[in-house]
């Protein structure tokens, strides 16, 4: 979770929405990818660091799935990253704050408990959850600021 919250950090840095994500390979431990969120920088709605590292840890690996990873991402998972997340076989899934709003995973539509998801990964919240928050928090206070808000 650590070099989860160090892509958010990196994110908010550069302006985007701190939201960072890492795939672990569950049982060597070996970091697979990781990503921030890149949606301004790109101009793309789905580049969140959920699915960009999804995406990475794919291509690294040569394959459309990835059974025995695990993800850790800053941010409860919205409805697309949570597809996404069911979609690549994700075996566990690690959030730090949870997003009552935008979540798709214990709030909003809770994509897992549908009967209807092709694969429901264990998911673990509130991992760093005050950390991850307060970057959340002090990057749209700021945002507020400087809109004149």
């Amino acid at each position: 979770m650590e070099q989860a919250l160090a892509e958010a950090e990196r994110a908010a840095a550069a302006g985007e929405v701190p939201v960072g994500a890492v795939v672990v390979d569950g049982k060597t431990g070996e970091v697979l990818a990781s990503a921030a969120n890149r949606t301004s920088a790109v101009s793309d709605p789905s580049a969140h660091a959920e699915l960009l590292a999804i995406r990475a840890a794919c291509a690294k690996r040569g394959s459309s799935r990835l059974p025995g990873c695990d993800l850790y991402v800053t941010l409860e998972p919205c409805p697309m990253c949570a597809q996404g997340i069911s979609f690549a076989r994700i075996r566990r899934l690690y959030f730090g704050a949870s997003d009552p709003k935008g979540g798709g995973v214990e709030h909003g539509p809770q994509i897992f408990q549908h009967s209807t998801c092709h694969h429901r990964p264990e998911v673990y919240g509130g991992l760093n959850e005050t950390r991850a928050g307060k970057l959340l928090k002090e990057f749209f206070a700021d945002k507020r600021k400087t809109l004149g808000r």
